[in-house]
Order: structure tokens, then C-alpha cells, then sequence
């Protein structure tokens, strides 16, 4: 199981969790996703290593910027 960490930016509620929760879900390989508007903090759980590029996307698309936490 592999665990990649994000840094997610204009999230203010709840309801931006579940929009970036819903997207990343979607993406081949993700069992699992926990996310938090008050840290910023995306973390997603794979079976193998998963797309950065994707999950970006995916953040994206729910209308938030991400990038890899170091």
C-alpha cells in the first residue's frame, strides 16, 4: 500500500472536502482518500504508487490548487 500526501490551497468547508474527495476517488488505483480544509492536507491511498500528475488534475477540477507535499 503506498501513501502520497498533498498540499491542497482554497479549500474553506466541508463541502470543498467532499468536491476534492469525489474527484480523486475517481482516479484508477486510489482505495482510499482523507482530506481537511482546515490543513490543507490531502492524503491518498493507493495499491501502487498513484499519478501525481492525476491527482492534481482531479484537485483541479474540483476547482482547488494541490501540489506534492514534501
Amino acid at each position: 500500500m503506498t501513501t502520497t500526501q498533498f498540499q491542497v490551497t482554497g479549500m474553506t468547508c466541508g463541502h470543498c472536502e467532499m468536491s476534492v474527495r469525489e474527484e480523486v476517488q475517481e482516479i484508477a488505483g486510489v482505495t482510499g482518500v482523507e482530506v481537511s480544509h482546515q490543513s490543507g492536507q490531502l492524503t491518498v491511498t493507493s495499491n501502487q504508487p498513484v499519478d501525481e500528475g492525476a491527482v492534481i488534475a482531479a484537485v483541479e477540477e474540483a476547482g482547488y490548487q494541490a501540489a506534492r507535499s514534501v
